[in-house]
């Protein structure tokens, strides 16, 4: 990539390049670049800034085409939002959010619109409240909140269109709190619900959508971070809100890699974050193995894309330290 880059978006575009937005390269500096990625060329190019430099925020495909980027952190917790045009590569603000969040999470609804839940606010607040963006109007509005507050969260939407929010915290250091539990938030409702728990408590894991419907929860760690790093992995089956564990654990203990689990058009997930190596799951039998090739570091906080030929691009992360990459890998299925 043009720039070192953790706590970035990467996002998969209709025509089949990849936008990466934002980051960090030291804590609390965010960095405004954006770069696409042109898999036939198999290179980046630097594309106009976003508004303002942001880390920790969220970017979500539309089904306009568009990338909705919301939130983050530069030194403040943002409220702000822009919308990112592939047809002039170019970012324009949009309505302010209802509340200042970075380390939220941001869910496309089947209805279109984009649900935004948890996170950490204004002077390090850690919140439960969500709210809706809807792309007709360019405008954010409230609903329902979470049961409790949470960041370091996951949410996948659910085969029926609910969504799924798992895990997370709140606090820090020694007064963090993990959670083992979980809710699903009804759209027709505008609500969230209790949930069962999680096998063992967890935050900074990730969470993908099986083929079958069923979601595949794995990594994270305890109140050691990396020291308590998971290799453990769970399913949520939907059709009777069950959480069970998956008898095989992973090959490396993983956390921070929220988004860096994909599925492939095998059926079978990529997990590419967390470790200096990725591992592939198959559900059919329930078996972790790792991928030929080592990338070299950690791949904390980095991304994982599915392109439209099958491969997944890993970009960026931090190692302990943190030393910074630049660096993109390719996934050859």
């Amino acid at each position: 990539m043009g720039e070192k880059r953790a706590a970035h978006t990467a996002t998969l575009l209709d025509n089949g390049k990849v936008l990466v937005t934002g980051g960090f390269v030291r804590n609390g500096s965010g960095l405004s670049s954006a770069e696409l990625y042109d898999p036939e060329a198999g290179r980046f190019t630097a594309i106009k800034n976003l508004s303002i430099p942001r880390s920790g925020h969220t970017a979500t495909l539309l089904p306009n085409g568009k990338v909705l980027i919301a939130g983050g952190y530069n030194g403040d917790y943002l409220g702000t939002a822009e919308i990112f045009d592939p047809a002039t590569n170019a970012f324009a603000a949009v309505g302010r959010m209802v509340t200042a969040r970075s380390g939220h999470v941001a869910t496309l609804l089947k209805n279109g619109k984009v649900l935004l839940a948890g996170g950490v606010g204004t002077g390090w607040t850690f919140l439960a409240d969500a709210e809706l963006y809807d792309p007709a109007t360019n405008t954010f509005s409230p609903t329902g909140s979470m049961t409790m507050v949470r960041e370091s969260h996951t949410a996948t939407i659910l085969n029926d269109g609910r969504v799924l929010i798992a895990g997370g915290h709140k606090g820090r250091r020694s007064n963090i709190t993990i959670y083992s539990s979980t809710e699903i938030y009804d759209p027709a409702k505008g609500t969230f619900a209790a949930a069962g728990n999680l096998t063992v408590k967890r935050h900074k894991h990730d969470a993908v959508k099986l083929a079958d419907g069923r979601v595949l929860i794995l990594g994270g760690s305890d109140e050691r971070d990396g020291d308590g790093a998971y290799r453990n992995a769970e399913v949520f089956d939907p059709s009777n809100g069950s959480f069970t564990p998956v008898v095989n654990d992973m090959n490396t203990a993983r956390y921070k890699l929220q988004g860096t689990a994909i599925l492939l058009n095998s059926g079978k997930v990529l997990i590419a974050g967390g470790a200096d190596r990725a591992e592939v799951f198959d559900p059919k039998t329930n078996k972790f193995s790792l991928a030929d090739g080592k990338m070299g570091t950690k791949l904390l906080f980095s991304t994982a894309t599915l392109l439209k030929n099958g491969q997944v691009l890993i970009t960026g992360g931090y190692t302990d330290g943190p030393t910074v990459s630049e660096r993109a890998w390719i996934y050859h299925t």
